[in-house]
């Protein structure tokens, strides 16, 4: 791991990627809520987004009989 002081440039592009997602869980959270509960909340957030986004690749998988193999594969499907 790199433990070089961070540039002004990784920084800024680290803020620009994670405020738009801390943003949305704020703006779903009761008012008033801390920042320390709005973090909380989107790390549960987030881990149900990698979750989700595994189960959609999943489904996009084929199975079974569905599956294609390179000896299953007409000519005319290329």
């Amino acid at each position: 791991m790199n433990k070089d002081p961070l540039s002004p440039e990784e920084v800024q592009a680290a803020a620009d990627r994670f405020f738009p997602l801390f943003d949305i869980i704020l703006r779903n959270m009761p008012e008033n809520s801390k920042v320390e509960d709005c973090l909380k909340v989107m790390e549960s957030v987030c881990t149900l987004a990698h979750k989700l986004r595994l189960e959609e690749e999943e489904g996009k998988l084929p199975f079974g009989f569905n599956k294609k193999t390179n000896d299953t594969i007409k000519p005319d499907e290329c």
